[in-house]
């Protein structure tokens, strides 16, 4: 097979991009996806495995020299937003939309696939070519596609992430906590239902609940250690259905994020704890439901150092290799590096000349389809120096 160079990858990584951008699929539901990453490995010439825990997928290359094995992920699933661009790859399917970029993703490691498959013979050790479902809701994709070993045997895991905050010509990472866990919990206040006129003979729920909202902003403050970021937001408070009737019932949810396990196991304490002592207070039952989402990702350091070093020889001067702040969004990639050494890259991708300005999982989010480029590079370039690392 004749082997194509990297720079030549962009257009056919532009046509699978807005070919994706077309036919977006919601997570756990991407089986044209799925399909038409199938289809393209198979005619690469790669070896596919296809995950029996959703559809997700791994396209396996192994050279004639036995080394090591190296792992590049990308995620495939789309948002139930409804599309506000006008431009010629806009969404088919209503109400769903490539929000986050998972679009570009899969196309990056599609080129990169492309690129190894013609140079086979000159690999030692195996790649394997990780395309994800379902990393934006929990429990997320990744933990099916693990037990089923798609790391067993790996001795590293890379993913990347376009991004629109940072400007086309950089490329960022950071090692250690780089994004947050991502717990949410449920609150349901249990009082007593009573007129409105007569409340000394209910249990009000929504004034026990307000209480509680009232409350739980002190854990940060008082709670945790004030050089461990953390948030907790309460994103809805519910009860009731008419203004002269003591609601019987009030639900309160919200979202925790932090950077490491024992603030994550803290904060859900404190919860816990103060929405039964406030519930109590007013003569209320509090019962809790906390789900435990993804946990915090953790950079490598030696892997992130390969990034660091790496980046500049691959991409050239024109682009700024940075270091990334702390982000509270979090990702499933976060379950790999628990498992092995990685290193997860942001690529930036904002663009004001063509529009790409809006946050990800905005109905009107795009990105600089040139950053495509960089992040093929970039998965490459990380790739090769850890199959050629002595």
């Amino acid at each position: 097979m004749e082997q194509v160079p990297v720079e030549q990858l962009l257009p056919d990584m532009v046509k699978w991009r807005r070919h994706l951008h077309r036919h977006p699929e919601l997570s756990y539901q991407e089986r044209e996806t799925s399909a038409f990453v199938e289809d393209k490995l198979i005619s690469f010439g790669i070896e596919v495995k296809k995950s029996t825990s959703g559809y997700g997928l791994v396209g396996i290359i192994k050279g004639k020299k036995a080394g090591k094995t190296v792992v590049l992920r990308a995620d495939m699933d789309a948002l139930p937003i409804k599309e506000e661009n006008e431009c010629p790859y806009t969404s088919l399917n209503e109400g769903v939309m490539h929000a986050c970029g998972h679009d570009g993703h899969t196309a990056m490691l599609l080129g990169a696939a492309s690129y190894y498959s013609s140079r086979q013979d000159e690999l030692e050790g195996e790649l394997r070519f990780l395309f994800q479902p379902a990393e934006e809701v929990c429990p997320g994709g990744a933990l099916g596609m693990i037990a089923e070993g798609v790391l067993t045997g790996a001795d590293a895991v890379y993913g990347l992430h376009l991004w629109t905050p940072l400007p086309i010509g950089t490329v960022a990472s950071a090692a250690g906590p780089l994004m947050a866990s991502a717990d949410e919990f449920f609150i349901d206040i249990i009082g007593k239902g009573g007129h409105g006129g007569i409340p000394h003979l209910a249990i009000d729920s929504i004034v026990a609940g307000a209480a509680l909202v009232t409350q739980l902003q002190s854990i940060v403050s008082r709670s945790v250690n004030p050089l461990r970021p953390a948030v907790l937001s309460v994103g809805t408070i519910q009860g009731g259905f008419a203004q002269n009737v003591v609601a019987e019932k009030c639900r309160i949810t919200g979202t925790v994020r932090a950077f490491d396990e024992e603030t994550r196991y803290v904060i859900r304490r404190r919860i816990e704890e103060m929405a039964s002592a406030v519930a109590g207070a007013y003569g209320a039952e509090a019962k809790v439901d906390y789900l435990m989402g993804y946990p915090p990702l953790v950079n490598d350091e030696t892997e992130t150092e390969r990034f660091f070093r790496e980046a500049p020889r691959a991409l050239g001067e024109s682009v700024e290799v940075i270091t990334m702040e702390k982000l509270m969004p979090a990702e499933d990639f976060s379950y790999y590096v628990k498992e092995i050494p990685g290193c997860f890259i942001f690529v930036g991708a904002g663009n004001p000349d063509k529009d790409a300005v809006y946050p990800h999982h905005h109905s009107r989010f795009n990105f600089d389809e040139d950053a495509l480029l960089h992040g093929v590079k970039l998965l490459i370039a990380m790739a090769d120096s850890q199959l050629n690392e002595e």
